[in-house]
């Protein structure tokens, strides 16, 4: 059974107003070395599937940041790790389309909210709110499931 405190975390930050990346990488941004607003910081853009652009949810791209700051290549020709980010990363999407079937903000949002509930912003408490609860589940089940492994200098 997957540990829910990250998840209840992600939750918690989104509704106190912190967008659905922010709220993601902030909940992991102690274990990835991050302060607080350098976490706030880096997932301000990518809300609102990228800046509002309803591309790819935003729970979703700060769940990506999450596994590039754990399982990321730091070095160009370390091909091996940085695959595994890859495959990682298309894991948590295929998991959360699954789910919801889609990973797309705008196909997210037109299935589950009007229009009109949108601009009123209930969109947050309709459909966000568990959106940001299903990655953050997600991720903590892949992190659980591809634990670290750390390299001899």
């Amino acid at each position: 059974m997957i540990n829910s405190d990250y998840a209840d975390r992600a939750e918690k930050l989104f509704l106190e107003g912190y967008s659905c990346s922010q709220a993601i990488l902030m909940a992991w941004a102690r274990e990835c070395g991050l302060d607080s607003d350098t976490a706030k910081k880096i997932a301000a853009t990518f809300g609102g599937g990228m800046g509002r652009l309803r591309k790819t949810c935003g729970s979703l791209t700060g769940a990506f940041m999450v596994l590039g700051l754990k399982y990321g290549n730091t070095e160009p020709k370390d091909l091996k790790t940085k695959f595994n980010s890859y495959f990682l990363t298309r894991l948590l999407a295929e998991r959360f389309a699954g789910i919801h079937g889609s990973t797309e903000c705008a196909e997210l949002l037109s299935c589950h909210v009007t229009d009109s509930q949108v601009k009123k912003r209930q969109h947050h408490q309709k459909i966000c709110r568990q959106l940001v609860r299903d990655a953050a589940l997600l991720l903590a089940e892949i992190t659980a499931e591809n634990p670290v492994v750390k390299k001899d200098r």
